[in-house]
């Protein structure tokens, strides 16, 4: 029975077979091996994987952490802090 939510690689795990395929020339036929042996274990394509693989080494950017929120106090709490 299907579930309806996409499969994925635990992150661990694709750190992992990125770990190993560094070590591999690029060339090697053992790389494509190993993406094949990871594809079989979470029952998803090779594709998927090495789509996965890319996501990881791409950068992101980073939020602070009050993104999307006004940095200027409302009136009312401003007042409240001058008040104590």
């Amino acid at each position: 029975m299907p579930s309806g939510r996409r499969k994925s690689i635990p992150p661990d795990s694709l750190m992992q077979l990125r770990q190993r395929l560094d070590r591999l020339p690029h060339k090697s036929p053992e790389r494509a091996a190993q993406v094949a042996a990871v594809a079989d274990l979470y029952g998803i394509s090779t594709t998927t994987v090495y789509r996965a693989l890319h996501r990881v080494q791409q950068p992101r950017s980073v939020h602070r952490a009050d993104h999307g929120k006004p940095r200027v106090l409302p009136q009312a709490e401003l007042e409240h802090y001058c008040e104590l």
